[in-house]
């Protein structure tokens, strides 16, 4: 931030940077980080074989989006928020299948942390901030 004054006609205004708007929204770079560990974790289950989660190769393009949206989604754009806003809400409706089907209750666990995520997202102060 820079405290330079600056005269106009007379007076004296004072000229300061914005603070930076990521600052002031600390849930995105929270959901970014969340968004990279779900891409490493589809990674390593793609390269890791049998041992493990196994996913089949075509898996790695959920992994790029997600890094994708991640990255997009630090930097304040519409098009990361909207691709985030979707892989939140799939993975909440995922996650709620798993457990009315198989009653675990991790998956359940994870759908209300995505849940959370998904409201975060859709509070309008998070999206005046898009750009």
């Amino acid at each position: 931030m820079t405290n330079e004054k600056a005269t106009t006609a007379g007076k004296k205004i004072d000229v300061r940077l914005p603070r930076r708007t990521l600052l002031r929204l600390p849930g995105l770079a929270a959901i970014s980080l969340y968004l990279l560990v779900l891409a490493g974790v589809i990674i390593i289950g793609v390269v890791g074989g049998t041992r493990g989660p196994y996913y089949p190769p075509i898996f790695l393009i959920f992994a790029a989006l997600f890094i994708a949206a991640s990255a997009g989604l630090l930097l304040l754009f519409r098009w990361a928020w909207a691709l985030t806003l979707a892989a939140v809400f799939l993975l909440v409706v995922y996650n709620l299948w798993i457990f009315s089907s198989l009653h675990q209750g991790a998956a359940l666990v994870q759908a209300l942390l995505n849940l959370v995520f998904f409201l975060y997202l859709v509070r309008p102060e998070v999206r005046e901030k898009l750009r």
